[in-house]
């Protein structure tokens, strides 16, 4: 699929429908990453271009017109707004995974409000996920790896491990190209391992109200 000077090109999977879920990913790096790490038979990559438009701004002919929208339409089967149809799904779930950083979350925000404006359904039938990417691993001799997912998490963990004695060996993540691929598989791409969270209107909404009005 191309749009204009920004291709937008699906790696799609060999099945369709039930069972199969899109990864929604930033840019071509992580794309390609993530393509050939996942099940081809049941798992398909779409690499956005740049962060998203802002659909609680946007209206439906905007919205029909905007590359990745209209590019994640396509590969989903469906239109937008009142003419969504859920029978229409070429996919059972769609999959957001953005870098562990300011930028991913302000997107994975920007993507649950398009869902929320154009695509409710799928959100309150519990078909979006979110994937959250580790932020930093923490090392400490002669035990195995431990993986913080966000900022927060990785300051108390490493104040709890350094007040019982230990000298931590960090690795921090920038972006999900930088994971190691091991890693990448069981924390984001594996449905039986990965950290991933089913999103709903409600988590939506909460986006609106911290980004939608200055964004």
């Amino acid at each position: 699929m191309y749009f204009k000077n920004h291709p937008i090109k699906l790696v799609d999977s060999r099945l369709h429908g039930t069972g199969t879920e899109l990864f929604i990913v930033e840019g071509d790096s992580a794309a390609s990453v993530v393509a050939n790490l996942r099940d081809a038979q049941f798992q398909a990559v779409l690499p956005m271009q740049g962060k998203p438009l802002n659909a609680a701004k946007a209206t439906l002919e905007k919205a029909m017109n905007y590359p990745l929208f209209k590019a994640l339409a396509d590969s989903l089967g469906v239109k937008l707004g009142y003419d969504f149809n859920f029978n229409q799904l070429q996919f059972e779930r769609v999959i957001l995974l953005f870098d562990p950083d300011a930028d991913g979350i302000h997107s994975g925000a920007l993507m649950l409000l398009f869902f929320y404006q154009f695509m409710r359904p799928m959100l309150e039938a519990g078909k979006i996920e979110m994937i959250h990417a580790p932020w930093m691993q923490v090392s400490i001799q002669g035990q195995s790896p431990m993986y913080a997912f966000s900022e927060a998490q990785s300051l108390s963990l490493l104040t709890q491990l350094r007040a019982q004695g230990h000298e931590p060996i960090t690795v921090r993540y920038r972006g999900l190209a930088g994971i190691d691929r091991e890693i990448l598989f069981n924390t984001c791409i594996n449905p039986t391992t990965r950290n991933a969270r089913v999103m709903n209107s409600a988590d939506a909404w909460m986006a609106i109200q911290v980004f939608g009005g200055v964004m």
